[in-house]
């Protein structure tokens, strides 16, 4: 029996679309010839995703799956390549299963499952991102998902206590911070956790911009620019969508007081549909 080096099972991958042990299973059973797996494989239908993965898959939906009891949340996004195909119900609802398979099992793979989806939806589909969150402590994670499917949120807002979590004002504030997200598209939680190297550059920028002026109006212009370019990127600093006079942080540090707590808002992820993620 001829030997199957990785390399061909990879090449017969980058040909077909089929998975890796398919491909493997393929050349075993043709003594390691090239092009008669290709074509058991097409005879088998998995190699119609060969066809169809040399498309371009830039439409299609984010999912979510929030586990009773809100402890556990998973996000993901499903491309395709069209928008019919987006809003079909079987494609979401297979969006949806892959969503539920994520919570089940971080790591889980779904190569087959996305293969078995190009052979029945006739479309390249791709799963280019998915986020699991678990509650550390107390707290809760939540989902939210925008009108059309191409927006989503996933968030982890942390308590001091188990009463905190249990109350109105607590669970009110969770679904405010993922519509705050969703609609103002923050980066990172508070400012600390931007790369010192952006700021930086970005303060740089700033004083170049006003070079010439006063000193103390370069201070001042610049802390100003500052301040805006913090509101854009950090969701602490953002005005409320729900009353832009007050900050986030503001708000979350008032439910706090009312309930005699103290709230974190943890972490959290914004997914639209077709963006190229920022490493």
């Amino acid at each position: 029996m001829a030997e199957i080096s990785a390399s061909v099972v990879v090449k017969l991958r980058e040909i077909t679309g089929a998975g890796m042990m398919d491909c493997k299973k393929a050349l075993t059973e043709t003594q390691g010839d090239l092009q008669k797996a290709v074509d058991l494989l097409r005879k088998k239908g998995t190699a119609t995703a060969a066809k169809k993965s040399f498309n371009k898959a830039s439409e299609g939906v984010i999912a979510q799956y929030i586990a009773p009891g809100g402890r556990l949340g998973v996000l993901v996004e499903v491309n395709c390549q069209t928008d019919f195909v987006a809003r079909n119900e079987g494609f979401r609802a297979f969006a949806e299963e892959v969503a539920k398979k994520v919570a089940a099992d971080a790591s889980v793979n779904l190569d087959a499952d996305r293969e078995a989806a190009v052979v029945r939806i006739r479309e390249n589909i791709q799963l280019p991102r998915r986020t699991r969150m678990e509650v550390s402590g107390n707290g809760l994670i939540a989902g939210y998902i925008h009108t059309g499917a191409k927006v989503g949120v996933l968030v982890e807002v942390g308590a001091g206590k188990e009463a905190t979590v249990a109350s109105d004002d607590f669970k009110q504030l969770v679904r405010d911070i993922t519509l705050q997200i969703a609609a103002a598209s923050p980066t990172v939680v508070a400012r600390e956790q931007l790369d010192p190297a952006f700021i930086a550059k970005e303060q740089e920028i700033a004083e170049e911009q006003v070079k010439g002026k006063p000193p103390q109006a370069i201070a001042n212009i610049v802390k100003g620019k500052m301040e805006k370019l913090y509101q854009s990127y950090c969701l602490v600093d953002q005005g409320f969508v729900k009353d832009p006079e007050k900050t986030v942080k503001a708000y979350v540090e008032g439910v706090a007081a009312k309930l005699g707590d103290e709230i974190a808002i943890r972490r959290f992820v914004r997914y639209q549909v077709g963006e190229v993620p920022v490493a």
